[in-house]
């Protein structure tokens, strides 16, 4: 079975790292593939920066600084802090210097003229990750929030200002030019299941589906498609999802998140959801819309809980016919 996540960040981190553990146990036939967003990424030092992809790739490699949630294990900060003193890094966005030398690394295949797809296969390649990585889009679509303040990036808003700023809305740019990755296309092409990961709705998974053509190819797919609730009895598990949530004027809530997505039969993208014991309510009003949801444990904890919640998802799947 071809397995395709859409997501970035630890949330999404987390649920593969169940999914590669569960796939393990079953006899390792099943393929993973994730289509990461690219919109948290950002220009600093003259270097590119991919937070979701990173996370994802320190995860998948075991490298990751677990304590943190970001970068790298055994980090130092050295180079860091030399560039904020030339006054050519922000104070409040700190860099280890072995993440360093990923964002190096990318920056010059890109400048040497590699896509994003190019850089994405050449980092992957140093680790086996048990899962393919695909760039949404190769196209520059950062994620600009508009505050009281004015519009500043995704990432001021997000490291500095803890999303304490009021966000009115959110936009990618150039989005409307941008195209999903050949490896992204082909991925939704031929998959057997599409996963929505617990990932931040707006930020993480919103800018993917905001590429042109992406949320088609979603709907289009013969595949089932099936979502997993970042949140737990109406609050985030991880980061400042409801800030994001609040701004476009949908709950905190699993129901809710799963009503902004919407049905597959009814324009939507969901055939089915999985929500956390504690939101076992919500089952029945998103059955009515035609969203088939169960109730399962959702927090992971560990590989035994992850990999659990990777399994219902599948079974949930299977379910759905």
């Amino acid at each position: 079975m071809r397995i395709v996540v859409i997501g970035g960040g630890v949330g999404c981190a987390r649920f593969v790292l169940g999914l590669r553990e569960h796939v393990a146990r079953t006899g390792g036939r099943d393929s993973i593939e994730v289509i990461v967003n690219t919109g948290d990424d950002w220009w600093v030092s003259g270097l590119r920066i991919s937070p979701d992809h990173d996370s994802l790739l320190y995860a998948l490699a075991g490298v990751n600084d677990i304590e943190r949630g970001w970068g790298r294990a055994g980090e130092s900060e050295r180079v860091s802090a030399e560039l904020a003193t030339w006054g050519t890094a922000p104070d409040w966005f700190t860099l280890g210097d072995l993440d360093l030398g990923t964002h190096i690394a990318r920056t010059a295949w890109l400048r040497g003229g590699a896509t994003v797809s190019d850089v994405y296969a050449r980092l992957g390649s140093r680790w086996n990750l048990g899962a393919t990585l695909h760039p949404a889009t190769d196209d520059e679509v950062d994620t600009h929030v508009e505050t009281p303040e004015g519009w500043i990036h995704f990432q001021e808003w997000w490291v500095r200002h803890r999303s304490q700023l009021p966000a009115r809305r959110f936009s990618q740019n150039d989005i409307d030019q941008a195209r999903p990755s050949d490896g992204a296309r082909e991925a939704l092409e031929n998959a057997d299941l599409i996963v929505l990961a617990p990932s931040n709705p707006v930020v993480s998974i919103g800018p993917v589906l905001a590429v042109p053509g992406m949320r088609e190819l979603v709907r289009g797919s013969a595949a089932p498609v099936v979502g997993v609730s970042g949140i737990i009895d109406g609050s985030v598990v991880r980061g400042m999802a409801d800030a994001c949530l609040t701004a476009i004027g949908v709950e905190t809530s699993a129901r809710a998140v799963a009503e902004h997505y919407g049905a597959r039969d009814a324009g939507g993208l969901l055939d089915g959801w999985l929500v956390d014991e504690s939101d076992a309510r919500s089952v029945g009003p998103l059955a009515s819309q035609g969203i088939r949801a169960h109730a399962v444990p959702l927090w992971m904890r560990d590989p035994d809980s992850s990999a659990q919640v990777a399994r219902d998802a599948l079974d949930l799947a299977r379910s759905l016919g």
